[in-house]
């Protein structure tokens, strides 16, 4: 099982902050996963519409696209966020 935590305006679009479910097999980086979330409705749509606007952790580690899911325990999707 994987625990997937959505932040900010992905909470908002998706409807609510956390998920959890066994991945499906075929899925092995970060950027097949949010495919696979996208076509799970519209609210997963919507919120990965614009994926330069969404940045992902896995295990808390900031992750690209092509990063691998093995091991994965949390994977977390925010907004780009600005300090200052």
């Amino acid at each position: 099982m994987i625990q997937v935590l959505y932040f900010a305006w992905l909470r908002e679009k998706i409807g609510t902050s956390a998920e959890k479910f066994s991945l499906p097999p075929h899925i092995t980086t970060v950027g097949e996963l949010v495919d696979w979330l996208a076509a799970r409705g519209p609210g997963h749509a919507a919120a990965f519409a614009d994926r330069k606007l969404v940045r992902c952790a896995v295990n808390q580690e900031l992750a690209g696209p092509g990063a691998h899911l093995a091991g994965a325990e949390e994977i977390a999707f925010f907004p780009p966020v600005t300090g200052g």
